[in-house]
């Protein structure tokens, strides 16, 4: 299997830390030098190390905050 590039270029921000030292993040992160995109998923301390997450674009982003909007949360 091949290696998976990244490149984190803005935290947006931590939802929540575990006693593990893991985080859950909103980042801006180039996977294999393509155009950047949002990411919401679980890291390590050092972002050595990830979970499972979802990516999404600009535009899907938005629309994400509308829906949430909508439902009053």
């Amino acid at each position: 299997m091949s290696e998976i590039k990244y490149e984190i270029l803005k935290t947006i921000g931590i939802l929540s830390k575990s006693a593990s030292g893991w985080s859950k993040e909103l980042n801006l992160i180039s996977w294999n030098d393509r155009e950047p995109k949002y990411d919401l998923r679980d890291w390590s301390a050092d972002h050595s190390k990830m979970g499972k997450g979802v990516t999404l674009s600009a535009e899907e982003l938005s629309a994400l905050r509308e829906l949430l909007n909508k439902n009053n949360l």
